[in-house]
């Protein structure tokens, strides 16, 4: 079995509190490094009540104190929303903290909406354009000090931090196979160009210092419960969150349903089926087989599981079902 790993978006249940999420992420990660998942990551979202992760490197750091082995990380940082020498110094403290323990991962979406990235930063076009260029910055604040360099990162420098590519379309797997950088695909919400951005970061892949070979991390939507009908209800919460958030009102993440009929309309339907295509949904058997057909299906070399429930027990259960694969 190719290594599991574990996408935390850290989310809000409706009657629950942002501490309440934090709670629930630090027992999940360390229930995670208990069953074996290798690494545990957090990704930035920004103006999102049901999303608490929004200062990721600061709950990376809380969980990793709350562990000794797993690998934690950002899945990711949106790079255009920060100066690459703050995340250098953000992830130097971190892997000096946590040594060889963490990752970093670099998107270039602002991972908000529009008003909210401009008051995250400025000019975002701009910034979104220089996204190769920050992620060479930033490779040089990690690399050993060159003679008469007049910006360090301290902490950070010559800590070799290893730096992910995150994306969902061709233009992230063409720069993570140009920049020879492990690349996560964000199959878990947008799966539509999964296959042609898979072959192409495999094609075009060129060795660095970093990575002799690609390197490819998948994400899929996972919920397992003792019963396929049960799983089925938990899994509307992440449905009733896509329905709202193309209806432009993000809130906390709804409880369950037993029905999304009653909520949902043909359009949307169509359209969260989609986005979440990639998805596995059922009892311990329906999962285990779905994880086995998709990776049989992607091979990829590694694959990043996310489950948005509204009970964080519930979710636990999920991701032990899930782990019975690991030792197989």
């Amino acid at each position: 079995m190719i290594p599991l790993s574990i996408l935390d978006l850290a989310p809000v249940s409706a009657g629950s509190t942002v501490a309440d999420s934090f709670a629930s992420s630090k027992a999940l990660a360390q229930l995670a490094e208990s069953l074996g998942y290798h690494r545990y990551w957090l990704a930035e979202h920004h103006n999102m009540p049901g999303i608490a992760s929004a200062a990721t490197s600061l709950l990376i750091s809380h969980l990793a104190a709350a562990t000794s082995r797993i690998r934690l990380g950002a899945g990711g940082i949106m790079l255009p929303n920060h100066s690459p020498l703050v995340i250098a110094e953000q992830f130097g403290t971190l892997a000096t903290l946590y040594p060889n323990r963490i990752d970093l991962g670099l998107g270039r979406a602002p991972g908000s909406d529009q008003a909210t990235a401009r008051a995250l930063r400025r000019n975002r076009a701009e910034t979104e354009a220089q996204f190769p260029a920050d992620i060479a910055e930033l490779q040089q604040y990690f690399a050993p000090v060159k003679p008469n360099q007049l910006v360090q990162a301290v902490p950070g420098q010559g800590l070799n931090v290893p730096l992910w590519i995150l994306g969902s379309s061709l233009y992230g797997a063409q720069l993570a196979a140009q920049l020879g950088l492990p690349y996560a695909f964000a199959s878990h919400f947008a799966p539509g160009m999964l296959t042609q951005a898979a072959a192409l970061y495999r094609q075009q892949f060129k060795p660095s210092a970093q990575l002799d070979k690609p390197y490819l991390m998948l994400a899929m939507n996972v919920f397992a419960a003792d019963t396929t009908a049960e799983a089925k209800r938990l899994f509307s919460s992440v449905q009733q969150q896509f329905v709202n958030l193309t209806r432009g009102v993000p809130g906390l993440l709804p409880a369950p349903v037993a029905n999304m009929d009653s909520i949902w309309q043909p359009h949307e339907k169509a359209y969260v089926n989609t986005a979440l295509a990639c998805s596995v949904v059922g009892d311990a058997a329906l999962v285990k087989q779905g994880i086995a057909d998709f990776i049989a299906q992607h091979n990829p070399d590694e694959l990043m599981l996310t489950s948005m429930m509204h009970n964080p027990i519930a979710r636990q259960t999920s991701y032990q079902i899930a782990a019975e694969l690991i030792s197989s």
